[in-house]
């Protein structure tokens, strides 16, 4: 299969192959498609241009190996004025409006009734330099929503999947479920930097977004005069800390029904998201590393036809 188009680079390695030549790996982004390719023989010259962000125009062949797309570079040049191509929408979701979510956002931040929660609500997402960040970095640097503003849009579908379902389940409490959905992943607006190109920061390396949620909660209660050890503030953050499995990384299991109504609604969303964008070619079944088993994909003609009926 031959592959002809624009990319961003989003990384790259550059290593020496048993003949003693360089070559390099990267990974090239176009909207929500991660593509692993190699470039053989690289030069100090190729080495210069070809850097994490750098918009090229590649051509080369594609192949298949252990269900995964890879691409031998055979010809890369930098994109030029004359191609037209915008980085921010060549690395976004289709679509995808930063403005329209911060709006909608906007509206169902009214949703949290409770004085303690909107205060600590409010306090955050009032904090410019982490909304500049939440409105840009993606959600995760792979699996899901990896791309330019995803963590927003992952935050927005979070929102819209509670409200309709929450009328359902009246043991729950709404104020804290809607809290975690809003607040659960905030702390990676600290734990990875550079939207275009992202990378775990030192706390994102060393702590983790967990804990650092927990911090800017922390953070924003004090700031707001309000005890941290607020029996829904406690609430919240258990529901953060449970968010995963312990084989995950999480802190803690689930012992409410907010923090289980979270973890089972984030779970869906992810979940859901990865098989969506999985891609495959000929077969249709792939591995897919997040579910440690083969599941049933799309191919990407089918996508293609069901766009355009769309």
């Amino acid at each position: 299969m031959t592959l002809n188009g624009f990319y961003m680079i989003r990384e790259r390695e550059v290593k020496q192959a048993a003949n003693g030549s360089l070559y390099a790996n990267f990974v090239l982004q176009q909207q929500h498609t991660l593509l692993s390719a190699k470039l053989w023989d690289i030069t100090d010259e190729q080495q210069e241009k070809f850097v994490p962000k750098a918009v090229v125009k590649v051509e080369g062949n594609v192949e298949v190996f252990r269900s995964k797309k890879q691409l031998t570079i055979q010809k890369i040049r930098l994109a030029v004025d004359e191609d037209k191509v915008n980085r921010t929408e060549l690395i976004s979701k289709k679509g995808l409006s930063r403005e329209d979510l911060w709006h909608e956002l906007r509206m169902m931040m009214d949703e949290v009734e409770s004085p303690i929660l909107q205060a600590i609500i409010k306090q955050i997402y009032g904090n410019r330099s982490i909304r500049d960040r939440l409105t840009t970095i993606p959600a995760a640097k792979k699996l899901h929503h990896a791309y330019y503003a995803g963590l927003l849009e992952q935050i927005v579908e979070l929102m819209y999947v509670a409200l309709q379902l929450l009328p359902l389940y009246q043991h729950v409490q709404k104020d804290i479920a809607l809290t975690l959905c809003l607040l659960g992943d905030i702390g990676k607006v600290h734990a990875l930097k550079d939207p275009l190109a992202p990378e775990y920061t030192d706390a994102g390396e060393l702590m983790g977004q967990l804990v650092l949620s927990i911090e800017i909660i922390n953070e924003a209660a004090l700031e707001q005069a309000i005890e941290i050890s607020s029996p829904e503030l406690m609430a919240v953050k258990h529901g953060i800390l449970a968010q995963y499995d312990q084989s995950e990384g999480g802190a803690v299991q689930p012992k409410t029904a907010e923090a289980l109504f979270y973890y089972y609604v984030k779970r869906m969303n992810t979940d859901l998201r990865v098989l969506e964008h999985a891609q495959t070619e000929g077969s249709s079944f792939s591995y897919i590393d997040l579910f440690k088993r083969k599941m049933f994909v799309q191919s990407d003609q089918t996508k293609e036809n069901d766009d355009e009926l769309h």
